[in-house]
């Protein structure tokens, strides 16, 4: 049984949505690929005025309401590989059920600046996903992936994810991350049939502008019409 199946029918935890951002602490991090989720939750706090600054849990936490709803916006400082850890005792503490349960991550396998929202799936090997997973006993809970583009030939993944964005990349992902916590508010607001159908649609190619016709060759004179 997963830690989730605990508080289906408890009252504890329902006024709660646990709105979790993956990525690493300390300053060196900050700017890197794989602390995505961090700055999702700082879009997220910034515009609906939550303070995420109280350390409890082993996470920087903060609570507040967004669109009516009675939210957790969650940091963990366990460090990535880690990050289950915190979100257990948070979950186990708050008793918050599945389905008001949020994590938001970067994705090598999407492009640049794509958002995909999902119900359940693998780890497709974020090592903070596979952590929560392990610690929730289910991959069965809410993610919002974050595209930062495909790991280039011949570079380590580590080296990759904890790289910065190039100056190509970066206006793609912080357009992502906008989209990620408009995903959030979704969510929140119309629940995660409609936040699928709006943040998975992918933009429809532009109409290739229709070429002009060539003019045709007038006919030539028949010898009737020229005698005319």
């Amino acid at each position: 049984m997963g830690l989730f199946d605990r508080f289906k029918n408890q009252e504890r935890g329902q006024e709660f949505f646990a709105i979790v951002g993956l990525g690493n602490p300390g300053r060196q991090y900050e700017e890197t690929k794989h602390n995505v989720g961090f700055h999702v939750i700082d879009r997220l706090a910034e515009k609906h005025g939550i303070d995420v600054t109280k350390f409890k849990h082993r996470a920087f936490v903060g609570d507040g309401t967004i669109g009516g709803k009675r939210v957790l916006l969650i940091k963990p400082q366990t460090f990535m590989n880690l990050s289950g850890e915190s979100v257990r005792e948070i979950v186990n503490f708050y008793k918050i059920p599945q389905d008001r349960f949020v994590v938001i991550f970067d994705d090598t396998s999407l492009p640049a600046g794509s958002v995909r929202i999902r119900e359940k799936g693998s780890h497709g090997g974020h090592n903070g996903i596979r952590n929560i997973i392990a610690q929730m006993g289910t991959d069965e809970f809410w993610r919002i992936k974050v595209g930062i583009g495909e790991k280039p030939n011949g570079w380590d993944l580590a080296d990759y994810v904890l790289a910065k964005f190039d100056a190509d990349a970066l206006p793609l992902v912080e357009q992502g991350m906008d989209k990620a916590a408009q995903g959030v508010e979704l969510i929140l607001s119309r629940g995660i049939n409609e936040a699928m159908n709006r943040i998975n649609q992918r933009p429809k190619p532009p109409k290739e502008p229709k070429q002009p016709k060539e003019p045709k060759e007038p006919k030539p004179e028949t010898e009737n019409e020229v005698k005319a």
